[in-house]
This record gives structure tokens, sequence and C-alpha cells, in this order.
């Protein structure tokens, strides 16, 4: 972890300080109750497709998010909000979580919910973001899964 920390702020240096005010497309880190990658990507202004490549458990999840940005929260030039939804598909062990018999493996499939809030910085290419994503599984463990999460994304 310590060497995608280390590539990761070397490559912000090297990305130089010049960045737009809205960005096209953003790769990072997410950290939170499930943590792993983020990407999003801007099909206009205000709409954006976001995937969520996360671990918890020791097993994986991937999740496809549609979001809907709103500009100038609380007034300050930069900080967006946005909402909206998608789903995930997981995989785990029964050995490994808390809720699972052991022995059984589970794939997992549910629909999601975003809402969160988001700045763009203008001197280097970077964005932070933090979210509340609750997850309902529907296949497999079901159940209602409350995340959230800080993300420290690249953009260009």
């Amino acid at each position: 972890m310590k060497k995608v920390i280390l590539i990761f702020v070397m490559g912000l240096s090297i990305g130089g300080i010049l960045c737009a005010q809205e960005y096209r497309t953003g790769i990072g880190i997410r950290g939170g109750f499930a943590s792993g990658l983020t990407l999003k990507h801007f099909v206009n202004p205000k709409l954006a497709f976001e995937g969520l490549l996360t671990t918890r458990w020791q097993g994986v999840n991937l999740t496809g998010l549609f979001e809907i940005h709103k500009q100038r929260a609380f007034d300050v030039k930069h900080l967006v909000w946005y909402y909206g939804g998608g789903a995930h598909l997981g995989f785990y062990n029964g050995n490994d979580v808390s809720w699972g018999r052991s022995g059984a493996a589970y794939t997992i499939f549910g629909l999601d919910g975003i809402i969160g809030i988001e700045y763009s910085f203008i001197e280097i290419p970077l964005n932070l973001g933090i979210d509340i994503k609750p997850a309902v599984n529907l296949m497999g463990y079901t159940g209602l899964w409350p995340e959230g999460a800080i993300s420290v994304r690249y953009v260009f």
C-alpha cells in the first residue's frame, strides 16, 4: 500500500500545476468501509459515470454508478454536490466474512445509491471527495449495507 501511495504522490508532482476548473476524467484511491480504486468520467459537465473496484472481508466488489453533479455547494467555487445510483457485483468466501457460513462462497448482486461532495483544486490536478453510498444486496447474502468513503483522484 505504501508503494501505491508513493507512486500516486509522484504522479501528482510530475503532473504539474495546471488543472482546469472542470475535469473530464479522474482516477484514484478510495478509503472507507470498502477500500480500493475509483475512476470517474464525465460525459458532460453535470453527468458522470464512476466505477469502483473495492475490497472488503478479503473479497472483491465491482460497482458502476451514474452521477448527477450540481454546481457550487455552499457557494464555494470548485465545491460541488452530487448524487446518483447504480449496481454492484461482488465475490466473497464464507470463511473470511463475519456474516457468512464457513465453506460457503457468495456471489452478491445489488443496487447502490450515492450522495457526496467533492472539491477540485485549481493549482494541482487533484480532486477530493467524501460520500455516503448505501447498497442493498438482492442476490447472495441479502441485506442493506451502509457505506461511506473518502476519495482522492488525479484528474485530467
